[in-house]
């Protein structure tokens, strides 16, 4: 398989006021497990660059994985946990709504997209 960096984004719209405390949580209950399944933290943004007490932020966290094999890998001990499923569960209070997505640059998509026969 094609190596190549491969991107998680999660991307959640918190309810007003709670971005802060999402953050908080993610990254003291969610972060350590998604370093075990080999995910590296590249950041956390908050837009806007505020901290509401009373509008909703968007909180787009940005995961790396050294390859498409690896995020198969990561992808694969995740989905039978149900730990994750709960977690999210927990906090969907603090949350309008959320995304995740995959992405790798755009000069790596070509070498993803071929077999090696």
């Amino acid at each position: 398989m094609a190596e190549g960096e491969v991107f998680v984004v999660d991307r959640v719209l918190t309810r007003p006021g709670q971005a802060r405390r999402f953050i908080d949580r993610y990254l003291a209950e969610y972060a350590p497990g998604a370093r075990e399944r080999g995910m590296t933290l590249c950041g956390v943004l908050v837009s806007p660059p505020i901290w509401f007490d009373d509008q909703a932020n968007t909180v787009t966290i940005t995961w790396s994985l050294p390859s498409p094999l690896a995020w198969w890998q990561m992808t694969w001990q995740g989905r039978p946990d149900p730990a994750l499923g709960q977690w999210w569960s927990e906090i969907d209070d603090l949350l309008a709504e959320r995304h995740r997505s995959v992405a790798a640059a755009a000069a790596d998509v070509d070498a993803l997209c071929r077999l090696e026969g």
